[in-house]
């Protein structure tokens, strides 16, 4: 799919853009997003919460893993966080490093303006035989 195909169908993921999330780029496996650190991402100790990078991660490992025209859904991430965070911006770039017709795998990191390496995550889909959603009403709620 092109990045204008996977532009349109980020649009549709209502959580990701609540909290603040952007596409950047996706196509052919990989993607890349970006998120403002804001004070609404911030936990009681006065850093990023955890929640937050991940959803940043989550938006990225999605638009990478649906990035061939098939419905992809995780069935599973596992998340290393390596540095705190309290201002700027984050970035998440998700690679794929295996897919067959059921499964595929990624690898994610997201960092820091600076480039230095907040969380490393790697996850697993399963690909439906769905195609994606292109055109899918979006609740206005």
């Amino acid at each position: 799919m092109t990045n204008e195909q996977m532009l349109a169908f980020s649009n549709q993921d209502r959580f990701a853009a609540h909290c603040g999330c952007e596409l950047i780029e996706a196509c052919n496996g990989k993607a890349k997003t970006r998120m403002v650190v804001k004070k609404e991402h911030l936990n009681g100790a006065g850093v990023v919460h955890g929640g937050a990078i991940f959803t940043l991660a989550d938006f990225a490992f999605a638009m990478a893993s649906n990035s061939h025209g098939n419905l992809a859904l995780a069935i599973n991430v596992t998340v290393s966080f390596m540095t705190a965070v309290k201002t700027g911006v984050l970035t998440a770039e998700v690679n794929e490093i295996s897919r067959n017709h059921k499964l595929a795998a990624y690898v994610m990191r997201v960092t820091g303006e600076k480039g230095d390496l907040v969380a490393s995550l790697q996850g697993t889909v399963y690909r439906k035989k769905d195609q994606l959603p292109l055109n899918s009403a979006v609740p206005t709620d």
